[in-house]
């Protein structure tokens, strides 16, 4: 069997793309059994990537299937424009507003999908380009984690950004762990249950 290969994303990885995001999408683990509605997820923290910015998507390819992904982009804040502008009439209709105070999980995530400007922290203006990256359980441990990175940071220093942030659960130990090893560093913000940390693309 040939080793797993690093390759751009592809519309034909779209299902396995939503796969990954649920599978990963609990602090790590299964969201699967989390959320009701199985495609919120995905068109919050992965389908919008492969769709605006496509050049920063990158897929952990296993012989013909995806099993993992690293996606970005170069400008957070045009980023938001663009998922105002673009993504949110492509994909509103189908997650629809929630009336009152977010009760639910699925509630809180349909809130950011229909307001992307909450995802514009002031304190991360020194660090444009942000990330998401997940890889099944199967794929963990096998430094393809690192290879991804390794591969989207060069894309994002090519095209500009010379610093990347992420945003994690503070319960994911495992990827704080990870995270450090590959050179992160916290950035002090006050959001309870989440870490930011951010790194150089070099």
């Amino acid at each position: 069997m040939s080793s797993p290969t690093i390759r751009l994303y592809r519309p034909e990885d779209r299902d396995a793309l939503y796969d990954i995001c649920m599978r990963t999408g609990y602090a790590g683990g299964d969201a699967r059994g989390i959320y009701r509605d199985q495609d919120l997820l995905p068109d919050v923290f992965a389908a919008p990537y492969v769709t605006l910015e496509p050049d920063l998507a990158f897929v952990l390819d296993d012989g013909g299937r995806a099993v993992g992904y690293v996606l970005g982009t170069s400008d957070s804040e045009r980023f938001v424009r663009e998922l105002r502008d673009r993504w949110l009439p492509m994909v509103g209709a189908r997650h629809p507003l929630p009336g009152g105070e977010p009760g639910t999980l699925d509630a809180v995530m349909t809130e950011l999908l229909h307001h992307p400007e909450r995802r514009i922290v002031p304190e991360l203006a020194d660090y444009p380009a942000h990330l998401h990256i997940d890889l099944l359980p199967s794929h963990q441990g096998q430094g393809h984690g690192r290879a991804l990175l390794s591969t989207l940071f060069a894309a994002l220093d090519q095209a500009g950004a010379k610093r990347v942030h992420l945003v994690m659960s503070t319960a994911n130990t495992a990827a704080r762990a990870f995270y450090d090893r590959m050179g992160f560093h916290e950035i002090p913000i006050d959001d309870p249950g989440l870490t930011f940390l951010g790194r150089a693309t070099t």
